[in-house]
C-alpha cells in the first residue's frame, strides 16, 4: 500500500484539527446538560417544566436539546472524561473532513486546500466546546455540502438526505432554523442564477422544484419532537431576547481587538482576496450564501462556523485558480511521483506518531479536567456548601448555575442557571441589578427568602452583604465567596 504526500496531509491535518479540538470543560452550561440527560436517561421522559430552580418551578422549559443531552450523558455514564472529550472532538473533526472533501470536488490543490481548512478551523476555536451547539456545527456542514453542490449542478439523490437530517437536527439542537435559512438561500440564489444567465424556464424550475420540495419536506418534520408546534416559535424568542443579545457573549458580535477572533478576519480577508483575484467569476449563488453568512457571524460570533464552511471551499478553489496562473506554479501542479517502500515506511511512521501524540493530548486533557473545573468554576465553595449543610435558598452567579446543578441537584435547586430563556428578560434584568447593588437590590433576597449567597469574589453584592446586618462571610477562595445569613 503506498501513502502519497497529499494523502499524508490530508490524515495529518485531520489528526491536527482532532489535536487542538480536543480540550477540558469550560462551557458553564455543560453541567446542566449533563444533569438533563441524565434525568432524560434515567427516567425515560423529557422534562417540559422547569425542574432544577426554586424561582421558577413548573415554569414552561422547552428541552429542544434533549436528544444531545441524552448522548452527552450516555457518554460520560459509560466513557467518562475520555469518552466526551473524544467524541465532541471527533464530531468538529469530521465536520472540517466534509469542508476538505468540498475543496478537493471543487479542484483546489490538497495543499491550499489543508492550509484553507485549517484556517477555517482555528477560526471557529472559539465555539468549539463539549456542548450540544457543536451537532449544529457538523450538520450544518453536511448541509452546506449538499447545498452549494446543488448550486453548481443540478441536484441529485442526495439532496433527499436534507430532511431526515433535519428530524435529527431538531431533537439535537435549536440551530436547526439555520438548516432552514440556508435551504432557502440556495433556493433563492439559484433561481437568481437562472435568470441572470437567461436560461429557459424549464431548466430553472427543474433545478429549483427538488429544493422547494426538501425545503417543504424539511418544514414538515420540525414539529416531529417532543416539543411538537412549539419549536416553530422557539428559536425566534432566543434570537430576539434583548438581555440575551445584550449579556450572553456569545451572542455578541466577535471583537476583533481579542486575539480569538484574528483568524476569522484573516478568513474573511483571504476569502474575498481570492475571489477578487481569481480568473473565475463566482456564482451569484455562492456570492448570495458567503455574504448572508458573512452577515450573520458579523452578527453574532456563535455563527462562526457557518460562515468557515461557506468560505473555506471557495477559499481553496479560488486560490488555487490564481496559483495556476502565476509562472511559478508549474511544479505546484507537477504530479506526485510514486513513493518508494522506504518512503511509504516513513510516512506510516509519521502518521502514527501523529495519532499517538492526539491520543496521549486525549489523556492529558482529561488530566487536566479537574484543574480546569477548580479553576472556572465555584468547586471548593460548593463542596463547602454540601459539608457545611448551609441553608436554603441560594442566590448564586449566573454562570455557576448549570455547576449547582449538577453537584447538589435534586438536595437544593438553584435561583438561576444558563437555561435564559426559562427566566424571561425581565428576571435577568432583575437579577443583574441585584447581583451589581443597583437600584432596590435588596429586594429579590426579601422575596426568595435568600440565606445563602455564592457569587465572585469581586462582586458588588457580595461588597454590600459584608456590610450589611445579619450577614457574615462563611467561605472565601479565589474563585468564589459563600456569604450566610444569619
Amino acid at each position: 500500500m503506498r501513502l502519497s504526500t497529499r494523502r499524508l496531509f490530508f490524515l495529518i491535518l485531520m489528526l491536527v484539527l482532532f489535536f487542538l479540538t480536543a480540550r477540558e470543560v469550560t462551557d458553564p452550561d455543560f453541567w446542566w446538560h449533563l444533569r438533563a440527560g441524565q434525568y432524560i436517561f434515567e427516567t425515560r421522559s423529557i422534562p417540559h417544566a422547569d425542574i432544577f430552580s426554586f424561582t421558577f418551578t413548573g415554569r414552561e422549559w422547552v428541552t429542544h436539546e434533549w436528544l444531545s443531552e441524552a448522548l452527552i450523558y450516555v457518554i460520560f455514564k459509560w466513557l467518562g472524561w475520555a469518552g466526551l472529550v473524544t467524541a465532541f472532538a471527533l464530531i468538529v473533526t469530521t465536520a472540517f473532513g466534509i469542508s476538505y472533501r468540498r475543496c478537493e470536488r471543487n479542484g483546489a490543490h490538497p495543499f491550499v486546500s489543508w492550509a484553507a481548512v485549517l484556517l477555517g478551523a482555528i477560526a471557529t476555536a472559539p465555539v468549539w466546546g463539549v456542548r450540544p451547539q457543536m451537532f449544529s456545527l457538523l450538520l450544518a456542514s453536511i448541509f452546506l455540502a449538499v447545498l452549494m453542490t446543488c448550486m453548481r449542478r443540478e441536484a441529485g439523490r442526495v439532496v433527499w438526505l436534507l430532511p431526515p437530517l433535519m428530524l435529527l437536527w431538531v431533537n439535537l439542537h435549536g440551530g436547526y432554523v439555520l438548516g432552514l435559512v440556508l435551504i432557502t438561500i440556495a433556493l433563492f440564489g439559484i433561481a437568481l442564477d437562472g435568470l441572470i444567465e437567461k436560461r429557459p424556464r424549464r431548466e430553472v424550475l427543474k433545478r429549483v422544484a427538488p429544493l422547494a420540495f426538501v425545503l417543504a419536506a424539511c418544514v414538515l418534520v420540525v414539529p416531529l419532537n417532543p416539543n411538537g408546534l412549539r419549536l416553530f416559535t422557539y428559536p425566534f424568542e432566543t434570537l430576539f431576547s434583548p438581555v440575551m443579545q445584550e449579556h450572553i457573549e456569545e451572542w455578541f458580535s466577535p471583537n476583533f481587538h481579542q486575539t480569538r477572533f484574528i483568524a476569522l478576519a484573516v478568513l474573511m480577508f483571504a476569502t474575498f482576496a481570492a475571489l477578487a483575484l481569481s480568473p473565475k467569476r463566482l456564482r451569484l449563488s455562492e456570492l448570495l450564501m458567503l455574504c448572508a453568512t458573512a452577515y450573520a457571524v458579523l452578527r453574532s460570533g456563535r455563527h462562526l462556523p457557518i460562515f468557515a464552511f461557506a468560505a473555506v471551499p471557495l477559499l481553496a478553489e479560488h486560490a488555487t485558480l490564481w496559483v495556476k496562473n502565476q509562472d511559478w506554479s508549474l511544479s505546484f501542479f507537477a504530479p506526485e511521483r510514486p513513493a518508494s517502500k522506504q518512503q511509504t515506511g516513513l510516512r506510516f511512521a509519521v502518521l502514527l506518531l501523529a495519532l499517538i501524540v492526539s491520543m496521549m493530548n486525549v489523556r492529558h486533557v482529561v488530566a487536566r479536567q479537574a484543574v480546569a473545573e477548580e479553576k472556572n468554576f465555584p468547586a471548593r465553595a460548593v463542596e463547602f456548601i454540601g459539608a457545611q449543610n448551609l441553608p436554603d435558598p441560594i442566590f448564586n452567579w449566573y454562570d455557576w448555575g448549570g455547576y449547582l446543578i449538577w453537584k447538589l441537584y435534586p438536595e437544593r435547586r438553584v435561583y438561576i442557571d444558563g437555561r435564559a430563556d426559562v427566566y424571561g428578560d425581565a428576571f435577568m434584568e432583575e437579577f443583574l441589578r441585584a447581583s451589581k447593588g443597583q437600584g432596590d437590590w435588596r429586594e429579590p433576597l426579601r422575596r426568595y427568602g435568600i440565606r445563602t449567597v455564592i457569587v465572585k469574589p469581586d462582586s458588588p453584592l457580595a461588597d454590600l452583604l459584608m456590610k450589611e446586618e445579619g450577614w457574615s462571610k462563611a467561605f472565601e477562595d479565589s474563585q468564589a465567596v459563600v456569604l450566610v445569613k444569619q
